[in-house]
């Protein structure tokens, strides 16, 4: 758990960098900023995506999960979470639009669905719960830290609160990692990365102003695809 408590942290320190910078922008430095935050969240997500084997189990996953989420409305739930935690720990934070609440949910999801849907995340865990090697999530975390920094410029204070769900995430793969990892082929975290830098691309889309996507309606796509690389033994055209 210590490299997961690190990386948490990483990402608290790199957001309140990112404040203190943000609070000296002007409306045109903040626009720069939410572009070359979004160009560079297309540019991770496409080298995430384009790592997939199997296009036909990820669009089936991204379409798919779109419409679990959206029936379920998984956005809505993450904005609501969101408020709660601006009303408790975050009054008065200042959202895109005006939108305290809004602005505060927006960045929560977006660096959280960044942080936790890589592979460095998932075999990161994977190698410090079963192995006791931080090498991988000690990486993660610097990584994690100089992001939520341009993250937290551009989107506010409720990027800092990812780490709750990187603390969550992390941590309980890194505790369930020797009962877990045996199930888990590596084809099977390479497919849930490309699903995942997909989600991330959303947000570069989002970010850049060209279409507003819910993301979070998305994230059941991770669970689609889980299910589909269990499968991709008995039906190889996936």
């Amino acid at each position: 758990m210590l490299a997961t408590i690190i990386n948490a942290v990483a990402i608290i320190i790199g957001t309140f960098i990112g404040i203190l910078f943000r609070k000296g922008f002007s409306e045109r430095a903040k626009e720069v900023v939410y572009n070359a935050t979004g160009i560079i969240s297309l540019i991770i997500g496409l080298s995430m995506a384009l790592g997939s084997g199997h296009i036909l189990a990820l669009a089936l996953s991204i379409i798919v999960g779109g419409l679990i989420g959206t029936a379920l409305d998984v956005e809505g739930a993450i904005y609501r979470l969101g408020e709660f935690l601006r009303s408790h720990f975050a009054r008065g934070e200042a959202g895109i639009e005006g939108e305290a609440s809004g602005g505060f949910a927006y960045g929560f999801l977006n660096a959280s669905v960044l942080f936790c849907v890589g592979a460095m995340a998932l075999v990161g865990s994977f190698k410090a719960g079963a192995e006791g090697d931080y090498t991988l999530l000690l990486t993660k975390s610097v990584m994690d830290g100089f992001v939520a920094i341009m993250f937290a410029g551009a989107m506010g204070v409720g990027v800092g609160f990812s780490a709750i769900s990187v603390f969550v995430y992390q941590g309980a793969l890194t505790l369930l990692s020797v009962w877990i990892r045996p199930y888990v082929s590596q084809e099977m975290i390479t497919e849930l990365s490309a699903v995942g830098g997909a989600l991330v691309v959303m947000i570069g889309i989002n970010l850049m102003g060209l279409k507003k996507i819910r993301t979070g309606d998305f994230l059941p796509a991770l669970v689609v695809i889980v299910v589909l690389s269990l499968l991709f033994v008995y039906i190889p055209i996936l």
